[in-house]
């Protein structure tokens, strides 16, 4: 984790932006100037961010304090972001941020499917630094607009029928039915998931929905290198959402491992119903590289949510999801 103060740089800075852009699309550089840092390129972070700088928009307007007696009606309401992140910033300078935490994640894990799981994205990722290094201030409200954003976001998915799995976590993303309907943005696709396979439904204990949500984590990072031409971004986020949700959880208890293993199988199945090819292709890598090297070609071709899917491939840390890596490099246009 860097030690030089460059994240914490890089934080302030971006914590005078607001969370999204244009109204509907998210500021993805918190998530990936941590990245960077988590990934030893911290010299990185502000040459990147300078790229990135176009895509900022000012923090927006406040509307009204969210508080204990109204945050119930200000879920979900997107024009509310300010006063979520405002809530969250005063939470966690008044108690330990675990705390909070683990308050807020049941209520907010229902919802994880708005902002096209952004959210829990950059909450995952504020976690992860919070475990792995110091905890200074531009940490601690980093943490607080990515729960800030999430609860302006919130959107629940009820009504789900339940289709035929598999076993695995590969064979249960393989017999998700794609909506039959494929345009429009996440919003107007997720409202016509109705169905998804049941997987790990029999999984009672938390070291085994541990065990199961890194299995998810694998399958849907190793399936993009064969089907991330569906649609070379968004599905990303079929492997990026339930890795920020395994990232999070060793700052929960225990029995809250168990909903978050089902939160983020719905998250990973729905985005590969609404965006997964009719057919997979056969993806040769371009020679052998190591887990450095790649992660060196994502931060050269720049693209957010490469860096993104590039960071969690790291976590599998095998071959097949170095080469989802280098095929989203192929797929995606870079930045800048």
């Amino acid at each position: 984790m860097d030690t030089t103060g460059t994240l914490d740089e890089a934080l302030e800075r971006l914590h005078h932006s607001g969370p999204e852009r244009l109204g509907r699309l998210t500021n993805h550089a918190p998530m990936a100037v941590e990245a960077l840092a988590a990934r030893g390129q911290a010299r990185s972070v502000h040459r990147w961010l300078d790229l990135y700088a176009g895509k900022l928009e000012e923090f927006p307007s406040r509307v009204e304090p969210v508080t204990d007696d109204n945050w119930v009606s200000a879920l979900g309401d997107p024009r509310r972001a300010a006063d979520w992140i405002d809530h969250f910033e005063r939470e966690i300078a008044g108690r330990p941020w675990r705390e909070v935490l683990t308050q807020w994640w049941p209520r907010l894990l229902p919802g994880m499917y708005g902002g096209s799981t952004h959210p829990v994205i950059r909450v995952g990722h504020a976690v992860r630094t919070l475990l792995a290094g110091d905890i200074t201030e531009p940490r601690l409200t980093e943490l607080a607009h990515g729960l800030g954003y999430w609860a302006a976001r919130h959107r629940p998915v009820s009504g789900l029928a339940p289709v035929p799995g598999a076993g695995s976590a590969a064979g249960a993303l393989d017999a998700v039915p794609p909506i039959a309907v494929r345009d429009g943005g996440f919003p107007a696709r997720l409202d016509r998931v109705t169905a998804l396979p049941v997987w790990a439904e029999a999984v009672t204990e938390p070291d085994d929905a541990y065990r199961h949500l890194a299995e998810l984590v694998k399958a849907a990072t190793h399936r993009y290198a064969t089907h991330g031409h569906g649609e070379e971004t968004m599905l990303v986020h079929a492997a990026t959402a339930p890795n920020a949700v395994l990232r999070t959880l060793p700052a929960l208890p225990r029995t809250l491992w168990l909903p978050s293993l089902r939160a983020a199988w719905t998250a990973s199945a729905a985005v590969t119903a609404m965006y997964a090819p009719a057919a997979a292709v056969v993806y040769t890598p371009p020679g052998r590289f190591t887990a450095d090297e790649v992660f060196e070609r994502a931060l050269e071709h720049g693209d957010e949510h490469v860096i993104k899917l590039t960071d969690t491939a790291l976590d599998v840390a095998d071959e097949p999801a170095l080469a989802a890596a280098l095929r989203s490099i192929e797929l995606s246009a870079p930045l800048g």
